[in-house]
C-alpha cells in the first residue's frame, strides 16, 4: 500500500475542500482555531510534507530549523510578512499565497469603511443600541457626517485592490489620486479615472484617504505624525493594508484632538490587540481584519491554498506548476514525486 504524504492545515477550512485535498494526501488539520506558539510549529512541520498556516503562523528561521521534510508551505492570504520568505528558501520550502481572489471583495469593504466612517454609523448604532434614540428629541444638525459623492478619493498604492477601489469611484463621482512606486499604464489610468501624484500632494488634497501598501521595513509608519499633519481636518483615513503601516498612536491622537475628522481600520499594530486610544473614540470604525470575509472570497482563498499544495506535491493536472508561487526558483532543487 502506497503511503500517503501528509498536510498540516492548521486553522479549520471548510469541509469540501479538506475533502479535496484529502483526496490525495494525509490531511491532518485543525479542528479548532488558536494561535501556535514557535515550539508548536516547528513540531507541527516536522512531521508534514507540505502544510496551509495562517498569518497569524510566523515561519521563521527557528521553526524550520532542522526540518528536512517540509516542502511546501501555502499562506492563506495575499499579504505574507508572516513568513521569512528567504530562511524557507534556504531551506528548499516552497511558499505560496493566494492573490487576485480577494482583491474585489477587500475594494467592497474599503468602501464599507470608508462609508461607515464619513457618516458615523458606528456611533450612531452604539447610540440607538443603548436606547438614547427614544424619547429624545433630534436636532436638525445631529449626527452630521461628510458627504462621500463629489469629493477627492486619494489612493496610497494602486495594485488591484487599489484599483478595484478607484474603479468604484466612479459611482460616487469622484476625482482620483494616487501615488505608487511606479506609474499604471495609460489604459489603466483611464480606466481607473485615476492621477498619479507625488505623496505629498495626495496627502493635502485628498478627502479620503485609502492605504493599500504591503508591509515592509519601508513602508513601517508611512502614515506617522508628520504624514497626519498634512491631510486635510475634514479627511477621512482608511486601512485595510496592513498593521503597522500606520503608526496607531499618532492616529488616535489626531482622531481626538479634530485635526482629522474619521477613520475605517481593518489592521492594526500588533493585532488583535488594538491600541486602547483608539478604543475610546467615537470617529473611528473598528473591524478585526475582515475585508476579505465574504463566503465566496474566503472559499477561493482556501482553495488556492490547496492548488499550490497539491501542485508542488506532484498531483493533479497542475503537478509541479504551483498557480501562486513566492519563490518558485526553489523548484528547481528538489523534484516532485509522482501522483
Amino acid at each position: 500500500m502506497t503511503v500517503k504524504l501528509k498536510v498540516w492545515v492548521s486553522r479549520p477550512l471548510f469541509p469540501e475542500v479538506l475533502a479535496r485535498l484529502a483526496e490525495y494526501v494525509d490531511v491532518q488539520a485543525e479542528a479548532v482555531e488558536r494561535p501556535h506558539s514557535a515550539a508548536e510549529l516547528k513540531e507541527k512541520l516536522a512531521g508534514v510534507d507540505g502544510a496551509i498556516v495562517a498569518l497569524s503562523d510566523r515561519v521563521d528561521a527557528s521553526v524550520l530549523e532542522g526540518n528536512r521534510r517540509l516542502k511546501v508551505l501555502a499562506n492563506l492570504g495575499v499579504g505574507y510578512n508572516n513568513l521569512d520568505v528567504e530562511a524557507l528558501t534556504r531551506a528548499g520550502v516552497l511558499a505560496s499565497n493566494t492573490p487576485e481572489v480577494l482583491n474585489e471583495s477587500v475594494a467592497d469593504y474599503a468602501w464599507a469603511l470608508m462609508l461607515a466612517a464619513a457618516r458615523r454609523v458606528g456611533a450612531a448604532e452604539r447610540w440607538l443600541r443603548a436606547g438614547q434614540w427614544a424619547g429624545s428629541r433630534m436636532r436638525f444638525d445631529d449626527w452630521l457626517g461628510l458627504d462621500v459623492h463629489g469629493r477627492t478619493l486619494g489612493i496610497l498604492g494602486m495594485g488591484r485592490i487599489g484599483q478595484a477601489i478607484a474603479r468604484r469611484a466612479a459611482g460616487f463621482d469622484m476625482r482620483v489620486l494616487y501615488h505608487n512606486r511606479s506609474r499604471l499604464p495609460e489604459p489603466v489610468e483611464r480606466e481607473c479615472r485615476a492621477t498619479l501624484v507625488g505623496k505629498p500632494e495626495l496627502l493635502r488634497q485628498a478627502d479620503f484617504l485609502v492605504l493599500v501598501l504591503p508591509f515592509t521595513p519601508e513602508n513601517r509608519h508611512a502614515i506617522g505624525a508628520a504624514e497626519l499633519a498634512q491631510m486635510k481636518r475634514t479627511a477621512v483615513l482608511v486601512n485595510i493594508a496592513r498593521g503597522g503601516i500606520v503608526d496607531d498612536a499618532a492616529l488616535a491622537e489626531a482622531l481626538r484632538d479634530g485635526r482629522l475628522a474619521a477613520a475605517g481600520l481593518d489592521v492594526f499594530e500588533g493585532e488583535p490587540v488594538v491600541h486602547p486610544d483608539l478604543l475610546l473614540l467615537d470617529n473611528v470604525v473598528l473591524s478585526p481584519h475582515i475585508a476579505s470575509a465574504s463566503e465566496d472570497t474566503r472559499r477561493g482563498m482556501a482553495n488556492i491554498a490547496v492548488d499550490n499544495v497539491l501542485a508542488a506535491l506532484g498531483y493533479g493536472e497542475a503537478a509541479g506548476k504551483p498557480p501562486t508561487p513566492l519563490n518558485p526558483a526553489v523548484m528547481n532543487r528538489w523534484k516532485a514525486p509522482k501522483a
